[in-house]
């Protein structure tokens, strides 16, 4: 084997690990055009590596199957759980991360409550504030969940789970209380009929 074939699978290796951890970080779904800008590599180029990708993670060729997918959604790919695992992920996070929720946690998890659903681009401009690792958080302690991906935009909306309702002691989203009556001026972003 020549080196400059050695250097070209190295390159292609560096690639899908460069693509790979960008998906690992990744809280919405990552177009092949935006993945190719990221690690300044052709579109076609990029599709050939997530398609090694799949094909690495669902052990093809005499590999080991792993207990994550990548999946194309909203027009890009991100890495989701396997179906098979979602029980044990679930149950792993509400057992094993019981602390309190910070109060941008619970900042988060009201507009999302109030305005479900909601996009993340939607909570971040209530708040003023980036809210990444605050959905990811919620979403990992399964207090919120996506609802659907919007087919034009690609963003995901997120709305409450019955978890939550089962923490805060209600059965319905609509039992929470009114809003308008706590602020200042009688107005706010949320929903008045809340």
């Amino acid at each position: 084997m020549d080196t400059e074939t050695t250097e070209e699978q190295t390159s292609v290796v560096d690639v899908e690990r460069a693509i790979e951890a960008i998906l690992m970080v990744a809280d919405e779904p990552q177009s092949l055009v935006h993945l190719a800008t990221a690690v300044g590599q052709p579109v076609p180029a990029v599709r050939q590596s997530i398609e090694r990708l799949v094909a690495d993670y669902n052990g093809e060729n005499g590999g080991v199957r792993r207990g994550f997918e990548l999946r194309e959604v909203g027009g890009g790919w991100r890495v989701y759980v396997r179906p098979e695992h979602d029980i044990v992920v679930r149950d792993f996070v509400l057992t094993q991360n019981p602390t309190k929720l910070s109060q941008a946690a619970l900042e988060t998890l009201a507009v999302i409550a109030y305005k479900q659903p909601i996009s993340r681009g939607a909570i971040a401009s209530i708040r003023a504030v980036n809210v990444d690792s605050v959905v990811r958080t919620l979403l990992s302690r399964g207090l919120i969940t996506e609802a659907f991906t919007d087919g034009e935009t690609g963003a995901i909306h997120y709305e409450t789970t019955p978890l939550l309702l089962t923490q805060l002691g209600i059965n319905s989203i609509d039992e929470l209380p009114l809003i308008s009556p706590l602020l200042d001026d009688g107005t706010s972003g949320f929903d008045e009929q809340r």
